[in-house]
């Protein structure tokens, strides 16, 4: 069974960056193969982990929906659905991306919806580990398209913005009754202690900072030259940070 991270956050705040660099331990603590999800509309995971993309599931889910009768004779919608998000699954060394992309047009997609949750219930059993980076609204996690969660880290600037867009999450969460073992806050680019006032904030979430992650200039240098963070140095600050969260995650995971 493989150990599956869906990670939240309004856009801005660095999950992608976070996601990328939880790939990173996770890949030097053996958790290999490693599958990586990208299922924010607004796709950065492939940049942070330097890898190029070429279709996303969204492009094949209106594919089936443009000509249903595409299938070939003799395979169930199901079996041909798991063969297209087979070929849209980009390999690379350790890990392999599927990116969702953005759903279009005002059709429902509940049939194609439920395919895709199938699909990708089988396919992580694949992995030791499926990372699943999602936007604030957790679209896909709301229609159970990646199923059970076993951690869902929420990550959240230092402010009080951060702390009230955190606490949303957080009822999102709770209101739709979604399948997710334990839940994780991250601050990211916190630099200092946070005053009384902001911790209160950050209390209502219901849940304990897990970690903070200060400001890093290698991150930041390695994604202006659009460099993989899997291969930051050893000893860069964010990434140690974010792989003291992770042993903290997987701790929890015994628990």
């Amino acid at each position: 069974m493989s150990f599956r991270i869906a990670i939240a956050g309004k856009g801005g705040t660095g999950k992608s960056t976070f996601s990328a660099l939880l790939c990173r331990g996770l890949l030097a603590r053996k958790f290999a193969p490693l599958l990586a999800v990208d299922a924010d509309p607004n796709s950065c995971l492939p940049d942070k982990l330097g890898i190029v993309v070429e279709q996303t599931i969204g492009d094949l889910r209106e594919e089936m929906r443009r000509d249903p009768d595409k299938k070939p004779a003799g395979i169930s919608k199901g079996e041909w659905m798991e063969g297209l998000i087979n070929r849209a699954v980009i390999e690379s060394t350790g890990i392999d991306m599927v990116v969702m992309g953005r759903q279009e047009g005002p059709d429902c997609y509940c049939f194609i919806n439920n395919l895709l949750r199938q699909c990708l219930e089988q396919m992580g059993k694949q992995y030791q580990a499926v990372v699943i980076d999602n936007e604030a609204g957790l679209e896909h996690l709301s229609r159970r398209s990646n199923g059970t969660v076993e951690a869902l880290v929420v990550v959240a600037h230092p402010t009080v913005i951060g702390a009230r867009t955190a606490v949303r999450i957080m009822e999102l969460v709770r209101s739709l009754k979604l399948n997710v073992g334990h839940c994780f806050l991250v601050l990211n680019q916190a630099d200092g202690a946070l005053d009384a006032g902001l911790e209160a904030e950050f209390t209502r979430t219901g849940i304990p900072v897990t970690g903070m992650i200060p400001t890093d200039a290698v991150i930041r240098e390695w994604e202006m030259q659009e460099r993989s963070l899997l291969t930051v140095p050893e000893g860069t600050k964010a990434a140690v940070a974010v792989e003291n969260i992770l042993d903290k995650i997987l701790e929890r995971r015994t628990t």
